[in-house]
């Protein structure tokens, strides 16, 4: 059901963009607030008006907010190049290829790991919300390796709880653009969303703590390879944080990295990959060990670096 909100323009307001005083009054994104201008659905003073129009204090303002998105539900089918790593009667671990999300969203039409799963016949815990059950951590989609899918509710509760007391080895490696001074290094910056409100991250004053580890495992004439530990879990954590250095990982232009450069390496998203995840098995508690190779994107522009050093 719509909601429909009657307010007077607050005088804080006065001069802006009629989408931007929307964004501020109901927290809404810019894009989504510009939708709802171009359905009709707002009126000022009882007109219909524009996106780049100003609000004046004091004018009444009438909005139709449309109703919630409703949860997304896993679409259950095979994805081509998901192999797994490793399976019992707990957990499964699957080497994640490029463009796959982990679980779906609102807004995202491709392919997914939990529905990848589904469709090629594993059970999957049932715990957390149905559009993300049995899923414990993430990768972005365009980031690819190693990621523990739970299959029994043991294992979803005991991995969840140790993922989010930092009992997990998740290492990456991540090539970016020249050289980090120093080589092995912290970075300790607090991330949030990008003030731009365009779906990116960035170190924001007063962000959630971000902490990532790196350190060399290969210098080259223009680019360095490095071996990433994260110390905590924020979204596009190492991307962020790499470029916050001015060592963007290659091909990740979302985060400033050179075209020219991705482009002669044939890359096409960023040069990142989960290599390894160790954590307790949820049941027995030894300690397990799963390591990804690359894929053959990322290691086709790894040999072009290190052919051009």
């Amino acid at each position: 059901m719509s909601d429909v909100r009657s307010l007077p323009v607050p005088d804080g307001l006065e001069g802006e963009r009629v989408d931007a005083a929307l964004a501020r009054l109901f927290g809404l994104s810019r894009g989504r607030a510009a939708d709802i201008i171009a359905a009709g659905d707002v009126l000022l003073d009882g007109k219909e008006v524009a996106k780049s129009d100003r609000v004046t204090g004091g004018s009444w303002l009438e909005v139709t907010l449309p109703p919630p998105p409703s949860a997304p539900v896993p679409v259950a089918e095979p994805v081509p190049g998901m192999g797994i790593l490793y399976e019992d009667d707990d957990i499964v671990v699957v080497n994640k290829p490029i463009g796959v999300a982990a679980h779906p969203t609102v807004g995202w039409t491709g392919q997914t790991v939990l529905g990848g799963l589904l469709g090629a016949g594993h059970t999957i815990a049932t715990s957390g919300a149905s559009e993300r059950q049995g899923i414990v951590h993430r990768l972005d989609a365009n980031t690819t390796g190693a990621m523990v899918v739970a299959k029994s509710e043991l294992a979803y509760s005991r991995l969840k709880r140790a993922f989010k007391e930092r009992r997990i080895d998740k290492r990456y490696q991540a090539l970016v653009q020249g050289h980090p001074d120093p080589f092995r290094g912290t970075v300790d910056a607090p991330i949030d969303r990008h003030p731009s409100h365009d779906g990116r991250f960035a170190v924001v004053a007063g962000g959630k703590p971000s902490v990532t580890h790196y350190d060399t495992v290969e210098a080259f004439r223009a680019a360095t390879l490095l071996d990433v530990d994260l110390e905590t879990g924020r979204t596009h954590q190492i991307r962020v944080h790499m470029s916050a250095i001015r060592h963007p990982i290659i091909g990740d232009m979302a985060y400033g990295a050179d075209p020219t450069l991705a482009a002669r390496l044939g890359m096409k998203r960023q040069w990142l990959h989960a290599v390894r995840l160790g954590f307790e098995h949820p049941t027995h508690g030894e300690w397990v060990e799963f390591e990804s190779p690359y894929p053959d994107d990322l290691a086709r522009a790894l040999e072009i670096v290190a052919a051009e050093s």
